[in-house]
């Protein structure tokens, strides 16, 4: 008995990435079907191209927007039978290089709030996140350097005080992120405190009665 391969049903495949030159996601390849599912579930507007029409999310939208919408809209390519390539950067639930790439986004999104603040409460917001004395960026920081100057001491078998120069000035730069902590702590709070409104100047005061006319006299 000869058997026959089966047709199968693959639709055209779709890239989604981020444009280096430009930064924008841009998804590329797909039918009208996948259009509309990437404009549906994902905010994907559709832009000419020199080589026809593709599709790319709005400007301006933050990291984790960029990262959500363009997994959610792959995952919805995926589920209704498109051949679907994420940048694994835009993958929301696989991180290549795991607690690093987190963390950078994690600064950039800092960078980002603190570009967009528009009150004084939200500046003070971004620099407890970067001050905080025990999960602030920088205590965690110096904690890093304080280990690393300790750890550099003993494998040069120097007791600490004695060190390299080099070595030696980790000890003077983790005192120095000490203190740049209390600054922006400092800053923090006073960010953090309601705007008083401007002094208005004082009421004039009313000029001294004028000076009566003498009374006139009998004749």
């Amino acid at each position: 008995m000869n058997q026959t391969e089966p047709d199968f049903w693959v639709l055209e495949y779709v890239t989604i990435t981020k444009d280096p030159r430009t930064g924008l996601v841009v998804a590329i390849g797909g039918t009208e079907q996948a259009a509309d599912i990437l404009q549906r579930t994902g905010g994907f507007l559709t832009s000419p191209g020199p080589r026809g029409d593709y599709h790319r999310l709005p400007h301006g939208l933050p990291i984790e927007q960029q990262r959500l919408k363009a997994t959610t809209a792959s995952h919805a390519l995926l589920a209704a039978g498109h051949s679907v390539h994420l940048d694994p950067a835009l993958n929301m639930l696989a991180t290549p290089d795991g607690d690093r790439d987190a963390a950078l986004r994690y600064l950039t999104q800092l960078a980002e709030r603190a570009s967009a603040a528009e009150t004084s409460s939200e500046v003070a917001e971004v620099l407890t996140e970067v001050a905080a004395p025990v999960h602030g960026l920088l205590p965690l920081t110096r904690e890093v350097i304080v280990r690393a100057w300790i750890s550099a001491s003993d494998l040069h078998g120097a007791a600490l005080g004695d060190e390299p120069e080099p070595i030696a000035r980790l000890g003077s730069t983790a005192n120095s992120l000490s203190e740049a902590a209390r600054v922006i702590l400092r800053a923090r709070n006073h960010a953090a405190r309601p705007a008083q409104p401007p002094a208005t100047a004082p009421a004039p005061t009313p000029a001294a009665g004028r000076a009566q006319s003498p009374v006139s006299r009998r004749r």
